[in-house]
């Protein structure tokens, strides 16, 4: 019996090949960006260590606390429309305060809303302890089923208003579906893959340019070197394909040639949100249409400052802190 989520790799529909040709100018379209996919309010804590579970970092004090909004597609969108494109979301908040103060937030992002559902449950919140000696941090997150995006709720007129979908797999089968609708309209999907589930296959299949998480590709494929990974996957997707490496920077395999764009060397407050906002350099430097050495370098740009301020949607950075940094910033080794 295979691993759940393990790839299989037999015939079948493999999705087309990235290329600048399927972007549309965004002329004809309403929105750069729809994301579509989670949101939370972040309930952080700054800590002078990273807790063990024994020893004198099991219990600590704390050297402060703060409230935050955030979640993958919500952060990677504002990163968006911080840096000058036209975002939309589509999800679910919840009824509660926290519901209200997520949907404040995005709107004062100048993310359009009118299309999120608003359900009768708590919004889903997390918990992270960010260890202050290094801006690392430890997420542990809660969510009411009744947040769920159910396939029902993804509309195919509304894709087709977008330049560029971007979906995470938090809601697997909303997303598939919204992938499929988006790409049949000649829309490019990008992804947050992060979880190895039953389904991850059908979604990596179903995006146009899957970006993973560092220890997805060696979970779906079985290898530990990701460029061996990387080339597995290849038997599964023809497009570009691409790992985050947090501090280390990303890496992808376009055609056959493997691509390392090393991070930028910041000194990092708080590392929530950097592969979220990595997505939305992403997606912009995409959207521009430049090569995939500069979508990777331009992406972990604005990881990179984000990492120096704290909160995850707070840490989306403007259009001059990316390009100054990647004008004077140093990177880090390969």
């Amino acid at each position: 019996m295979r691993a759940a989520g393990r790839l299989d790799y037999v015939a079948g529909l493999s999705p087309t090949p990235y290329t600048l040709a399927m972007l549309s100018s965004g002329e004809s379209t309403r929105w750069d960006v729809i994301g579509l996919g989670a949101n939370s309010v972040d309930y952080v804590y700054m800590l002078p260590a990273c807790p063990q579970p024994s020893g004198p970092a099991a219990k600590m004090r704390s050297n402060g606390h703060f409230v935050s909004c955030g979640g993958q597609i919500a952060t990677s969108l504002a990163c968006c429309s911080r840096l000058g494109l036209r975002a939309k979301y589509v999800g679910v908040t919840g009824s509660d305060a926290n519901g209200l103060r997520i949907r404040d937030e995005m709107g004062q992002h100048g993310i359009d809303l009118t299309d999120a559902i608003i359900r009768d449950a708590p919004n889903q919140c997390a918990v992270i302890m960010v260890d202050e000696q290094s801006g690392e941090r430890i997420v542990v997150w809660e969510r009411d089923d009744r947040l769920r995006l159910r396939e029902c709720d993804v509309s195919a007129d509304v894709l087709a208003t977008t330049r560029l979908l971007h979906v995470d797999d938090v809601d697997e089968e909303a997303a598939i579906r919204a992938a499929r609708l988006a790409r049949e309209q000649g829309v490019v999907v990008t992804s947050d893959l992060d979880r190895i589930t039953e389904r991850m296959p059908e979604l990596v299949r179903s995006v146009t340019v899957p970006i993973f998480a560092e220890h997805l590709p060696r979970a779906l494929t079985g290898e530990d070197d990701v460029e061996r990974a990387l080339r597995k996957l290849r038997c599964e997707h023809h497009g570009l394909l691409v790992v985050t490496l947090g501090a280390r920077g990303a890496v992808a395999l376009d055609g056959d040639r493997l691509l390392h764009s090393p991070g930028f060397r910041v000194n990092a407050v708080d590392t929530t949100g950097a592969g979220d906002v990595f997505r939305g350099g992403f997606i912009h430097a995409l959207l521009a249409g430049r090569s995939p050495e500069e979508i990777l370098r331009f992406a972990n740009a604005a990881a990179a400052v984000s990492c120096t301020r704290r909160g995850a949607m707070n840490g989306a950075p403007s259009l001059d802190e990316v390009m100054a940094l990647m004008a004077g910033g140093e990177r880090l080794r390969a």
